[in-house]
């Protein structure tokens, strides 16, 4: 059974940073692309970050390019998001979540595996 615990969430002032991390256990965590994905109340699921099973290709969403920064270590099975220069539309429920395939991904179709998420507040 695959596992998703996502860590790291919390309030932050605006500018501020936040790393989020997941732990995945379950199944092989080096074999699978992993992603971060977000939901502001109100608004619908929204694909912030994926990463390919070896770290070597990422993909962002336009909304967070050049602020956030997917990473993993396969050594321990976790993967993160750096989240730095927040502001406050990025306060939302944040979900990391696994794929079914190697490879980086561009939407939400291949992830079978979500996290329970943890939640990020951002005051102006």
């Amino acid at each position: 059974q695959v596992q998703l615990v996502e860590s790291g969430g919390g309030l932050v002032q605006a500018g501020g940073s936040l790393r989020l991390s997941c732990a995945a256990s379950g199944r092989t965590f080096n074999n699978y692309a992993m992603g971060w994905f977000r939901q502001a109340p109100g608004k619908e699921l929204e694909l912030l970050a994926t990463i390919n099973w070896s770290g070597s290709n990422t993909y962002y969403a336009n909304s967070v390019k050049g602020r956030f920064t997917i990473s993993r270590d396969n050594a321990k099975n976790t993967v993160y998001l750096q989240m730095n220069s927040l502001k406050p539309e990025d306060t939302a429920v944040y979900y990391c979540a696994g794929s079914r395939g190697a490879a980086v991904a561009t939407s939400r179709a291949p992830f079978d595996y979500w996290g329970q998420g943890t939640q990020v507040t951002v005051s102006s």
